[in-house]
């Protein structure tokens, strides 16, 4: 007896058009091609790359802005390797970066993974404290320069808590000034990188936790933290690289003063190119800033295990 089979179904074809089949494993994805990224790399070269290879160039130079750019070799770079105020304001910016992450990720976090929960009030609340995220740099150190003028400020009407009032004449207050605005404007930023982190814990995690009697503080540090271990990387890596490039909040609190006692290398670079007109001076210091950012962030990445992680799930 003969068994009748039913008739093998045509390959599917590459194009309805010529009715060519499709061969196992060549079958190709529909990407888009170079041409899309064209914008977002012409952007790239003309504001990044471009500048940076001017910044360079300009560092084996000395120039007023006026003029031809004089070429002088390694001048510039003799200069900055025996200058004091360049060796003391690399001390600082690393002194501002410690005190930045040491008072901003605790608080970030607490807040953070608080602002992630169910509590009564809690959007309210937490559109309120995001408010300074509107503001500039520049209003905000306007803002605490009037609130702490010893003369006219908060200070000068609590001399028994302030002292003399004059916050921004020792060194060791202008810095925990700076910080404490620093802290004051960016830690609503960082709080909403926890928050969102915070969120996409699985509840099932602290669902077993309860069964097992863990209280919140057990919970807190033995399942949160955990999870929220690249929110913490990818925090302190922007906290690094914004204090910096701190700007604006030492030019309008303390300009670099008492003397140089908060003059970080930032800072530094606008004296020497935009007070000193010394163009040539400033882009070395800009060159050092930018390798020593990247330095620490490639440090950073390395010695987390940041770059080898391959899950999408947070903390994984």
């Amino acid at each position: 007896m003969t068994t009748l089979l039913p008739p093998r179904p045509p390959a599917a074809p590459d194009n309805p058009a010529k009715g060519r089949p499709v061969r196992a494993g060549r079958a190709r994805l529909n990407r888009p091609g170079l041409a899309w990224t064209l914008p977002a790399t012409i952007f790239f070269l003309l504001f990044a790359v471009v500048p940076l290879i001017a910044v360079v160039v300009l560092s084996f130079m000395t120039w007023t802005g006026l003029g031809d750019p004089k070429f002088v070799g390694l001048e510039n770079w003799q200069t900055l390797a025996g200058d004091s105020v360049m060796l003391k304001s690399l001390w600082l910016s690393v002194l501002f970066i410690v005190l930045g992450v040491a008072t901003q990720t605790p608080v970030s976090i607490l807040l953070g993974v608080w602002a992630s929960g169910p509590q009564r009030n809690r959007a309210v609340l937490s559109a309120i404290f995001f408010l300074p995220l509107l503001l500039s740099s520049a209003a905000i150190s306007v803002l605490w320069r009037a609130l702490l003028d010893p003369n006219f400020g908060v200070p000068a009407q609590l001399k028994w808590l302030f002292g003399d009032g004059n916050l921004f004449g020792h060194q060791s207050t202008a810095i925990g000034v700076i910080i404490f605005v620093g802290m004051w404007q960016f830690t609503p930023f960082h709080t909403l990188i926890y928050q969102g982190a915070a969120k996409s814990v699985p509840p099932v995690l602290y669902q077993a936790a309860e069964i097992d009697g863990a209280g919140r503080a057990r919970q807190f540090f033995s399942i949160t933290l955990p999870q929220l271990r690249n929110s913490i990387i990818t925090s302190v890596i922007l906290m690094v690289v914004g204090g910096l490039t701190t700007f604006e909040t030492v030019l309008i609190l303390t300009n670099g003063g008492p003397g140089t006692d908060t003059t970080i290398t930032a800072f530094y670079m606008y004296e020497e190119a935009f007070r000193r007109y010394n163009f040539g001076m400033g882009s070395a210091i800009a060159l050092v800033l930018v390798i020593v950012a990247t330095a620490i962030s490639l440090i950073m990445v390395k010695a987390s295990g940041y770059d080898k992680m391959r899950s999408t799930m947070e903390g994984l």
